[in-house]
């Protein structure tokens, strides 16, 4: 019996008709079998593995017909087979790189050289290089090379050719782009989250488990919202509201209450290295714990991002900081210290340096800056230079390179709690001051009174 015939799919633009033409051509294979199929000379298979082919084929080109409803995008699609496939020679390491091609800047992609045209022309598969060379029959010029043991798969392929055919956009890196809000879907479900969800569900051919019973949802939420169990009380609260929004209640609830701030700033002081001791050496306790309290304070009050950002990063700078705002800065007195006295101080400096250097890129550039520490960086856009550059602005503190074994450490400063014993530190100095001045008066007072008699 002869072999099925199937269509070209990867040639056909229109998503529908791709699915169409598979749809089809699985009737065909299971209409024509009886017992068993000839795949080639030679090659018989059972019609139980011709179903598993088949529909593995057909699933592969329904997510090739997915995403071919929407537009490629560079760094969800492209980027990651340039990683895989292409920068080992053509990347950001000048030792390594061959041909003087750079495919992981925009320049190195669409900027043509003396001695070849661009990799990528947007809009235009035969002025593309980078596609003739992708898909050509001779292995000399064949990319990736044979000898790579790289193999772009036929899906792989499709994303360049569509996206070079789309315009072939260049995005930079990630965390430089502007997060814009995306648009919500119709959907049967209220929340928001729970849209997306389904949208990505869909692409995969799953559906949404039916909604939790009410105790499940109230477990649920007070354990990710505050990292305990509900109250039997809120529990049934929960189960018994009747109003229509008794899920939104119920939430509201859970981010009032001081456990909120409480579970979710823990996985900020995460990224903030917090800890309550040294770290290193004798590891002796510090007194760290008002930044701990600073932290849990601004989730509990909902303290604005860039606000939040800003006095972490530079409190002390705004005019006239608050005591708060001074606090906020010990984000960059978490890092690991030690009075281990076969050290060098200036080395530990350096090592303080370069863990706030590292922190800041990590949590607030998205960037692995640490890597920069040694050489360029290899994929983020980030210098040697710019890493040092920024270890020097970090070097410009007053604290020294041992912690001593102290808990306040360098620099420390006396934080009252609450606006009543603020007020009252305030005052202290200027009655410490009037007491010195009376107990002055009184001494003088009594060597008039008395300086006489003591001399007899």
């Amino acid at each position: 019996m002869g072999r099925p015939t199937l269509p070209p799919i990867f040639e056909v633009a229109d998503p529908g008709a791709r699915l169409q033409y598979l749809h089809d051509s699985l009737l065909k294979i299971r209409m024509s079998q009886a017992s068993f199929t000839h795949f080639g000379a030679g090659r018989v298979i059972h019609p139980d593995g011709v179903r598993r082919l088949v529909v593995s084929a057909f699933l592969s080109t329904l997510l090739l017909a997915v995403r071919a409803g929407a537009e490629v995008q560079f760094n969800r699609d492209i980027r990651p087979i340039f990683g895989d496939t292409c920068l080992a020679c053509h990347g950001p390491d000048p030792a390594a790189r061959k041909a003087g091609l750079r495919l992981d800047t925009k320049a190195g992609l669409y900027e043509a050289t003396e001695k070849r045209g661009p990799a990528v022309t947007p809009g235009d598969l035969e002025k593309s290089e980078l596609w003739r060379r992708i898909t050509t029959a001779d292995e000399d010029d064949l990319m990736p090379p044979p000898e790579s043991h790289k193999v772009l798969k036929p899906e792989q392929k499709e994303l360049f050719k569509q996206w070079i055919l789309e315009g072939g956009k260049w995005q930079d890196h990630w965390s430089f782009i502007k997060p814009e809000r995306p648009g919500l879907s119709k959907s049967e479900f209220r929340n928001p989250i729970d849209r997306f969800v389904a949208a990505k569900l869909t692409t995969k051919g799953l559906t949404m488990n039916p909604e939790a019973d009410r105790r499940t949802l109230a477990r649920r939420l007070a354990l990710d919202l505050t990292g305990l169990p509900p109250q039997p009380e809120q529990v049934e609260a929960f189960v018994k509201d009747s109003s229509p929004g008794y899920y939104e209640k119920f939430v509201d609830g859970l981010m009032a209450s001081k456990q909120w701030g409480e579970h979710r700033g823990r996985y900020w002081l995460d990224a903030a290295r917090y800890a309550d001791t040294h770290g290193l050496h004798f590891d002796n306790y510090r007194e760290m714990w008002p930044y701990r309290d600073w932290v849990i304070n601004a989730y509990n009050a909902n303290q604005p991002f860039d606000q939040f950002v800003i006095e972490q990063v530079a409190g002390d700078l705004l005019e006239n900081p608050t005591q708060d705002q001074l606090v906020a800065t010990g984000f960059q007195r978490c890092n690991i210290t030690t009075n281990e006295g076969g050290t060098i101080e200036d080395e530990n400096l350096a090592l303080y340096a370069n863990d706030r250097v590292t922190t800041t890129g990590w949590v607030f550039m998205g960037l692995t800056a640490n890597c920069a520490a040694c050489h360029d960086h290899k994929f983020d856009p980030f210098k040697q230079q710019d890493f040092y550059s920024l270890a020097a602005f970090y070097r410009n503190t007053q604290q020294s390179g041992f912690d001593r074994n102290w808990g306040e450490g360098d620099l420390s400063m006396v934080t009252p709690q609450g606006e009543r014993d603020l007020k009252r530190w305030k005052k202290l100095p200027e009655e410490i001051k009037e007491a010195e001045l009376i107990g002055k008066l009184r001494s003088t007072y009594a060597e008039q009174e008395f300086g006489s008699g003591r001399r007899r």
